[in-house]
This record gives structure tokens, C-alpha cells and sequence, in this order.
């Protein structure tokens, strides 16, 4: 089975229909949460994924600000993008659906561990082989000889915002490749501008900018 594993779309329409379109063969899609928030297209992302045959979706901590109409952080900026995104969305029925995690052929499927970030250098304490997302930041390690993938971000990389990254795991081989793709965020700026962001949330994506 080739499985297609993706994190933190936040809204990005143009690229989560870049990379379905590249990974049209993947048998099941799984996305570990945070399709909304910061993208002009909360809406039109969960009704993407939730068009897809074989999915499993997981409940980010955006949708849970989304459910409740609060966002919990101090972020100044995050609570900006916000403010802005929340009234226009009209979904929370069908991210309400969204699992806190999910159990697959040695795998275990979660948006994050422990509420954190997770990054190259973090040190867990696993008890199985996991996939995570929340930092937008790719990679694989091993922790308590468990194996520990960030699959990235599809919608806002923020290393670089012109790239996306991705996951795809080959149940049969055992084989897990960490793919990142060159993606203008041209789309995503000139839909923001005209939606008439905040400066604050603009100035913050393109300082995104390699």
C-alpha cells in the first residue's frame, strides 16, 4: 500500500492541490491536522481532503481553536491570521469528525506528542514508531529504537514558504521517503493580499522568503 502523509496545509488551496495531484496513486491520505488557519482557504482545504475516497484525518491544534472560536495562544501574530480567518469559516462539522490520533500497521498517526513542537534536536520518549507534524519541520530520527517522522508542511514551510514537504510510506517495502517540492507561494501572497490580510500576516509569510 502506498500511503500519502501530509500536515499543515493552514489554508494553502494551491498547494495541497499540487501535491494530490502529484501523488495520485497513493492507496490512502492522512492528514495529521492543521488543514486550517493562516490560508485563505480554511473552507475549500477541509472540503478537498474530505472529498477524498481513503482518508484519515487528524485534528490539529487549529481546528481545535476553530471548534471552540478561541485560539489559546499569545502568538501576536497567529492570533492575528486568526481573527481573520475564523469568521469566514463555515466547516466545524466536518473538522469535528477529525480523530486525536490513529493506529496503522506499526505506525501510529498523531498531529503532535505532548502539545509540543517537535524538532530534529527534541528530545521524546516514543513507545512506537510515529508520525507527527505541528513544527513544519521535516525529518526522521530514532527514539527508543522507535522511528519518529515529521512530515513537514504542505501549506507553510517556514524555513522556506516556496517549498512543500510531504511524506509517502510504501507499506510493502517498508520504505519511507521525506520528498520536498518547489512550490511558489506567488498564489497564496496575491489571494492574501486581495483578501485584504492584516500587514502584520503578509510581512510574516514573506519574511518566509529564501
Amino acid at each position: 500500500m502506498r500511503v500519502l502523509i501530509l500536515s499543515d496545509v493552514h489554508g494553502n488551496l494551491p498547494s495541497l492541490e499540487y501535491v494530490l495531484g502529484q501523488e495520485k496513486t497513493a492507496d490512502l491520505v492522512v492528514s495529521l491536522g492543521d488543514v486550517v488557519n493562516y490560508g485563505p482557504w480554511s473552507n475549500e482545504c477541509v472540503d478537498l481532503l474530505d472529498s477524498i475516497e481513503n482518508k484519515v484525518q487528524i485534528i490539529g491544534n487549529h481546528e481545535e481553536a476553530f471548534i471552540s472560536g478561541i485560539y489559546p495562544g499569545k502568538n501576536i501574530v497567529a492570533k492575528t491570521f486568526f481573527e481573520h480567518c475564523y469568521p469566514s469559516f463555515d466547516r466545524k462539522e466536518k473538522i469535528s469528525t477529525y480523530l486525536k490520533n490513529f493506529s496503522f500497521d506499526g505506525f501510529e498517526f498523531t498531529h503532535t506528542l505532548n502539545d509540543s513542537y517537535i524538532f530534529p534536536d527534541t528530545e521524546v520518549e516514543i513507545g512506537s514508531n510515529t508520525f507527527i507534524g505541528h513544527s513544519h519541520r521535516m525529518f526522521s530520527k530514532m527514539a527508543q529504537n522507535y522511528r519518529l517522522v515529521n512530515v513537514g508542511s504542505v501549506g507553510q514551510n517556514r524555513l522556506n514558504i516556496d517549498e512543500i514537504n510531504y511524506v509517502v510510506w510504501d507499506t510493502e517495502s517498508d520504505v519511507i521517503e521525506l520528498i520536498k517540492k518547489a512550490y511558489s507561494a506567488d498564489k497564496l501572497i496575491n489571494e492574501m493580499q486581495a483578501k485584504k490580510y492584516p500587514d502584520i500576516c503578509i510581512e510574516y509569510i514573506l519574511s518566509k522568503r529564501n
